[in-house]
């Protein structure tokens, strides 16, 4: 058993798509990270966090004053997983 394997299969707390956030981590982005919130799979989530249950999804094609879409905190149960290991 390697500890390798465990600690690439790690969520952070939080993490965000948008590359101008804190919470952003490209590496593990790259790995197809899928989200089920309440159990059911969301596919337009911006950012989650685990411990606060809460999840930011795009409000529609509303965008901000800077271009940035507009988006909504929705609290629940947060369940991130990596699409490849379901594949197999």
């Amino acid at each position: 058993m390697s500890d390798d394997n465990d600690t690439n299969d790690q969520f952070p707390d939080r993490l965000s798509v948008d590359p101008n956030s804190p919470y952003y981590n490209a590496d593990i982005l790259a790995r197809d990270v899928g989200i089920r919130f309440k159990g059911v799979e969301k596919t337009n989530v911006e950012e989650y966090c685990i411990s606060e249950g809460w999840v930011r999804v795009t409000a529609g094609n509303a965008k901000d004053r800077y271009g940035n879409p507009l988006t909504i905190k929705v609290h629940g149960p947060v369940e991130p997983y990596f699409r490849d290991k379901t594949k197999s």
